[in-house]
C-alpha cells in the first residue's frame, strides 16, 4: 500500500512539471505581443513608446533567453510568485485570483453538487419506472446536449431582460460595495442566480443520464440474477447496483470539482461574472502570459488533487480495489 502510494505521488509530481511547462510554453508560442498592447494603451508618442517597450521589456524579463525565462519561472513559482499582469499592469496576478476565485466558487460549488445529487437520484429512480424513463430522457437529453453559451443567453433573456426578475450582469450592483448587510446579501444573490441555474440545469441532464444508464447496466449483470435466484430482497438488490452505479459519478463529481477553479468561461463571459474564467478570456484576448499561466495553473492543481482524491475515495468506496492493495487503507 505504501508503495502504491509512493508511486502514485511520484506520477502526479511529474505530471505536474510536465503540465506546468506546457503551461508556461503555449503563451509564448502565441502570436502577436503583449508589451506592445500595453505600451499602446500608455503612450502615443513614438519615442516614449520606444522607449516604454524597452523598459517593460526587461521589467517582465521578455528580453531573456527562452531557457532563462523557464528557469526564472520555476524559482518564482517556488516562492509563491506567479507574476505582474500585463493587462491590469502593476497587479500582482496571484492578487487577481485571489480576487477572482471566490466567485467562481460560489456558483460552481453549489451547482455542481446539487445538480449530482438531483441527477443521480433522478437517474436511480427513472431506471427502475420506464413511464417516468419515458418523459424524462428526452428532456435530459435537451437539457445535457444544450450549450452553457446559449442556454445562458435565453436565461439572461427571459428572465432577466423581458421579465427583470434577475441582473443579467455582474456579481452585484456597480452602486454598492461588498461588506457584510443584508442589502449587500440580496443583490449578491440577485445576481448569482442566473448563472447558478444557467450551469445546475444543463449538469443536471447529464448526471441523470450517466446514473440511469449506470443502474439499467448494473441490475441486468450477472450477480443480479444470481441474488434473485437465492431470493433476496428487490430493495436490497437495488441498493447494491446503486452503489456500484455511483462509482463512474464519483468520480465524474470529483473531475468536475478539480475543473472548479478554472470557473466556467462561456457562463461568467455571458453574465459578465468576475471569476476566474471571465479573468481567463481577458487575458487570452490581451496576450497577458502571466496572467494566462497563473489562471492555468490553479487548473493543474485542482485537477490532480481532484484526480488523486478519486484514487483514495475508490479504495474507500470499492472493497474491490481495497482489497487488491492488501486490504487495509
Amino acid at each position: 500500500m505504501k508503495k502504491y502510494l509512493r508511486t502514485k505521488i511520484l506520477v502526479y509530481i511529474l505530471t505536474f512539471i510536465f503540465a506546468v511547462t506546457i503551461d508556461w510554453l503555449i503563451p509564448r508560442l502565441m502570436p502577436g505581443n503583449p508589451i506592445l498592447v500595453l505600451v499602446s494603451r500608455f503612450s502615443g508618442l513614438p519615442e516614449s513608446a520606444r522607449v516604454m517597450y524597452s523598459y517593460l521589456t526587461k521589467a517582465f524579463g521578455l528580453d531573456l533567453p527562452m531557457w532563462k525565462q523557464y528557469i526564472n519561472f520555476w524559482v518564482a513559482l517556488f516562492k509563491g510568485d506567479l507574476g505582474i499582469s500585463i493587462y491590469l499592469y502593476p497587479k500582482p496576478v496571484l492578487d487577481i485570483l485571489k480576487s477572482a476565485l471566490p466567485y467562481s466558487l460560489s456558483i460552481l460549488i453549489p451547482a455542481i453538487l446539487l445538480s449530482w445529487f438531483v441527477g443521480n437520484n433522478l437517474g436511480a429512480i427513472a431506471a427502475r419506472r420506464k413511464k417516468l424513463d419515458s418523459i424524462m430522457l428526452p428532456i435530459m437529453y435537451f437539457l445535457t446536449g444544450a450549450p452553457y453559451l446559449w442556454f445562458g443567453i435565453l436565461l439572461a433573456y427571459f428572465l432577466g431582460f423581458l421579465l427583470g426578475w434577475f441582473p443579467i450582469s455582474g456579481a452585484y450592483s456597480f452602486s454598492l460595495r461588498p461588506h457584510l448587510s443584508w442589502l449587500f446579501i440580496g443583490d449578491y444573490l440577485r445576481h448569482w442566480f442566473l448563472p447558478f441555474f444557467s450551469l445546475f440545469i444543463v449538469q443536471l441532464g447529464g448526471w441523470a443520464i450517466g446514473m440511469r444508464n449506470m443502474v439499467i447496466y448494473e441490475l441486468e449483470n450477472n450477480y443480479v440474477r444470481y441474488l434473485e435466484t437465492l431470493g433476496v430482497k428487490r430493495n436490497l438488490i437495488r441498493k447494491y447496483a446503486f452503489r456500484n452505479a455511483i462509482l463512474p459519478q464519483v468520480t465524474g463529481l470529483a473531475l468536475q470539482l478539480g475543473t472548479v477553479i478554472a470557473g466556467q468561461v462561456t457562463t461568467e463571459v455571458v453574465f459578465s461574472y468576475p471569476g476566474i474564467g471571465y479573468v481567463l478570456t481577458q487575458g487570452i484576448l490581451n496576450q497577458d502570459y502571466f496572467l494566462i499561466q497563473g489562471c492555468f495553473l490553479f487548473i493543474i492543481i485542482g485537477v490532480l488533487v481532484a484526480n488523486f482524491t478519486v484514487d483514495l475515495v475508490y479504495m474507500i468506496l470499492d472493497p474491490r480495489v481495497r482489497y487488491s492493495y492488501g486490504g487495509e487503507i
